[in-house]
């Protein structure tokens, strides 16, 4: 018996609104059908199928970019559509089109998409409502814009903020310990579904408490900075760094095998002791490298690069160790 699936919290936005979309239009469809009127009848069907279908999608792949954009462009297409076939009296459902729209896309892309749906509004209100009613409707649509604009780039920001503080080391600005288990399952899940080679380095820097005792631990902070940097000069941009103890490291490196891999650690390892971290002493890392293998989870790959990590510690340091196969 398959385990279900935990939804990540991007995606219960996108089907609380498929689930109250298909629910909400539902009624009217039927009453529709009922009255006779089979043209708008079909139309709302549409949506409530259309609804249903990128709700199961989100909930069965994970998916959430291209469904919201499509949930977006159904909710002002239904608008558009019930106002040009029904008069304006469908006009009122124009407000939680647009603040659906705000909260599936970005704040740029949900503004553009509103008053595009208000200019494609304008015709048929013109010919129906008097001078004072249209202005009414249009005003009230672009501040309910303008509000929900501004809510949702203010929202956006926060959440940046928030993901940064949640998924980035503070001192290097590298990944934590968090960020590097959300990018694991992320490369097992690559590595199940199309075999993807993925490899991994654990860097440690040798004998850092004595360069902490020496020169403080202001210092030290410095030296774990200038690390990372030398680092990310080193690897490519899909690679990825996390700082997940006081003086350990790893890296991630996707589409690479072992030996790419070892070649990559004996570069940084020669990086790093031919640069004059401290002054009057050497500082140098060493470095176990494991590649992924078939079945492997998270904890038995990281123990393997972990165990290689102290094999080259075991060798004297300021070495390159390969893990044994698992």
């Amino acid at each position: 018996m398959s385990k279900r699936r935990i939804l990540a919290t991007e995606e219960i936005l996108p089907l609380i609104l498929s689930v109250s979309g298909a629910l909400g239009i539902l009624p009217f469809t039927i009453i529709r059908f009922l009255h006779g009127e089979w043209i708008v009848g079909t139309i709302d069907a549409c949506i409530v199928a259309s609804f249903a279908f990128l709700g199961i999608s989100v909930y069965r792949t994970g998916k959430v970019r291209g469904p919201s954009i499509l949930l977006a462009l159904l909710c002002v297409m239904g608008v558009l559509s019930t106002v040009y076939l029904k008069g304006s009296g469908q006009v009122f459902w124009a407000y939680p089109a647009f603040i659906a729209a705000f909260y599936l896309l970005t704040p740029r892309e949900a503004l553009l998409l509103t008053l595009a749906t208000i200019l494609a509004l304008v015709p048929p209100l013109v010919n129906e409502l008097g001078p004072l009613q249209l202005a009414t409707i249009l005003i009230t649509m672009l501040v309910t814009a303008s509000f929900a604009y501004a809510f949702a780039l203010l929202t956006r920001v926060q959440r940046q903020k928030l993901v940064k503080l949640a998924t980035r080391d503070p001192l290097t600005n590298t990944g934590n310990r968090r960020a590097l288990d959300d990018k694991l399952a992320g490369v097992i899940a690559a590595r199940k579904r199309s075999a993807t080679l993925a490899s991994m380095l654990i860097i440690d820097l040798d004998h850092f408490k004595s360069v902490n005792d020496a020169y403080g631990h202001a210092a030290g902070d410095q030296i774990l900075i200038r690390l990372t940097e030398i680092i990310k000069l080193r690897i490519r941009i899909t690679d990825s760094l996390h700082r997940v103890g006081g003086e350990e490291f790893v890296v991630l490196i996707e589409g690479q095998n072992i030996d790419n891999a070892s070649q990559l650690a004996e570069q940084l390892r020669t990086l790093v002791e031919v640069n004059e971290l401290a002054p009057k002493q050497a500082v140098t890392i060493s470095i176990g490298v494991a590649e992924l293998h078939d079945g492997e989870t998270c904890e038995e790959w990281m123990c393997r690069a972990d165990d290689a990590l102290y094999e080259a510690k075991r060798a004297g340091r300021n070495t390159t160790s390969l893990a044994k196969s698992a």
